[in-house]
């Protein structure tokens, strides 16, 4: 299994701090100067501060030591509080090098503060972020390599140090659908993190997986390709001999069948030969050949 480094077996009570006007210099200022310090402007009064105190709390919790968090009261704290110029709460400041570098005010939604926080952790540009980078890449070798099982292995690890990592989720995902376990691929994606819910790498992995599910009842190829000959006009099995290829992975031949289905009719079954083409592309990388071709050829038909 691989190591990612050491930062993530910090405790979370080092990671997360109430700090103030005597601690603030050292738990916020000189603290930023090594790892991100993410600042929570609160009051006891303040209701929207109750809710986004804990929200911020998991997010750099879930961060393993890449960002820590420091809680400011601003009635404890006034003189803080008036040299950052708070004027309401909540507001959020992230430090770095010793600087204010980002931040928001009032009440966000989860996958707001996600994204704030990852952000944030990302800034220090080294480290776990590297590591974990590279480990994607090894990971999606693995993948391509027929090693299914390592990478899912791999891809796990990764989310084990950042859970809103779109890439070791989307690449999880298609580890579990090439070992054939659709259910679980189908679980992962469901229970993805607000903040990478409409990832890019999600959408390739959900792709994936509708293709998948088609396969499981695909008939035979050479069944549907005698049905197609023997009539064009049987759009049904034209769509069935793209699916059945798609499974047997001619996934550019089963593209040809579903253009060739488009255009003898654009509408048929609701514009169901336009649905499954975006879906081979959206499974596919976006430079894949087959996909540039693809788009090129039924864009043509479109504006024809």
């Amino acid at each position: 299994m691989l190591e990612f480094g050491q930062q993530s077996q910090q405790p979370a009570a080092d990671v997360i701090k109430d700090v103030d006007e005597a601690t603030f210099m050292i738990d916020v200022v000189e603290a930023s100067m090594e790892v991100p310090v993410i600042v929570d402007f609160w009051a006891t009064w303040c209701g929207p501060c109750k809710t986004l105190g804990p929200q911020l709390e998991a997010a750099v919790t879930a961060k393993k030591g890449r960002v820590r968090m420091a809680k400011v009261d601003v009635d404890r704290n006034q003189q803080v509080a008036a040299q950052l110029r708070i004027q309401s709460i909540p507001t959020v400041y992230a430090f770095w090098k010793g600087q204010p570098v980002d931040g928001f005010q009032g009440a966000v939604p989860q996958s707001e503060i996600d994204a704030f926080v990852t952000r944030v952790a990302d800034l220090a540009g080294e480290g776990e972020g590297d590591g974990l980078a590279e480990a994607v890449t090894a990971a999606e070798e693995m993948l391509e390599a027929g090693a299914a099982v390592d990478a899912a292995q791999t891809f796990a690890a990764i989310l084990g140090e950042d859970n809103a990592n779109a890439a070791a989720c989307g690449g999880l995902a298609r580890a579990h659908i090439a070992l054939g376990e659709l259910d679980h691929a189908e679980g992962i994606l469901n229970t993805a993190p607000d903040a990478i819910i409409d990832a890019p790498e999600l959408e390739a992995a959900r792709a994936q997986l509708a293709l998948a599910r088609q396969a499981q009842d695909a008939g035979p190829v050479a069944d549907l390709r005698a049905a197609v000959e023997a009539n064009p006009d049987d759009h049904q099995a034209r769509y069935d001999l793209a699916a059945a290829l798609q499974a047997n992975g001619e996934t550019e031949a089963a593209v040809d069948e579903l253009l060739e289905l488009f255009r003898r009719d654009r509408e048929w079954n609701d514009g169901a030969a336009r649905a499954q083409l975006f879906t081979i592309f959206d499974a596919l990388k976006p430079q894949d050949p087959i996909v540039l071709k693809g788009r090129r050829r039924l864009s043509s038909m479109i504006f024809a």
